[in-house]
């Protein structure tokens, strides 16, 4: 393990870490690649249900609502990736996060922080955890979570949304007597699927380092896919591969 790897291990965001996101960091000759640009797969396969995705900062037209009936835990974990669904990828089931994790300084700022420790606001009815590890050296690391809101599912990405703009200059998290920091928040461009989706990268600041942390959320109806991802060896932006988006929406369109 890197002398930077473990400072970040050490550091507040557990939670990112219990999510499965350091798969990437356990052997000191072998980096977290989910920061290349080449890992996982290219970008140039659309998901199912998709148009065009819009800049960053460009308007939004209204998402439909969210219709339909919530799935049960039970319902999710048949919707959620599996290893048959990813060629390519080893897909294995992860316990949920503690019950305390990081709060957000700023109130505004709290849906960005209630994703990171990996339950959404509005409350989830129902929830599933994965985490997808790529066949080839263990690479990318991607964590997973399917959440249940009914209604509520398209207020969850909207919280997000307005949340990534105000705190766009950064802010700090509290956890027991722990302070973290982060240092900005930036849209990211995403191929739209599902009904509504989002992505954008939430940048950590470890005793003056930088640690990229990306986040896709994609929502069908009542139902939300949210994967995690992070780069712990370096600035630059880790990726999604879509195939994961793409096999998801498949599974819930």
């Amino acid at each position: 393990m890197t002398r930077r790897s473990t400072r970040i291990i050490t550091a507040a965001a557990a939670v990112a870490l219990a999510l499965g996101l350091t798969a990437g960091c356990e052997d000191g000759d072998r980096k977290n690649d989910t920061g290349k640009a080449s890992t996982g797969s290219s970008p140039t396969q659309q998901p199912a249900r998709t148009s065009q995705s819009s800049p960053p900062g460009t308007s939004t037209p209204p998402a439909p609502p969210a219709t339909g009936t919530p799935l049960t835990k039970a319902q999710l974990d048949k919707a959620v990736l599996a290893t048959a669904d990813v060629p390519g990828y080893t897909v294995t089931t992860m316990e949920g996060p503690p019950a305390q994790g990081e709060i957000a300084e700023k109130a505004e700022c709290a849906p960005l922080i209630a994703v990171l420790n990996g339950k959404l606001e509005p409350a989830a009815q129902a929830s599933v955890y994965r985490q997808i590890v790529g066949v080839k050296n263990g690479r990318p690391a991607v964590s997973e979570f399917l959440t249940s809101h009914g209604e509520g599912a398209a207020t969850v990405l909207s919280r997000v949304r307005a949340a990534a703009t105000a705190c766009a200059g950064g802010f700090l998290t509290h956890d027991g007597a722990t302070t973290s920091t982060y240092k900005n928040v930036k849209e990211l461009p995403l191929p739209k699927a599902g009904d509504d989706s989002f992505a954008y990268q939430l940048t950590a600041d470890f005793q003056g380092e930088a640690v990229p942390l990306v986040f896709h959320l994609v929502r069908f109806g009542p139902t939300v896919a949210t994967f995690y991802t992070a780069n712990f060896e370096g600035p630059a932006t880790p990726t999604i591969p879509v195939a994961l988006l793409t096999a998801q929406t498949g599974k819930l369109r």
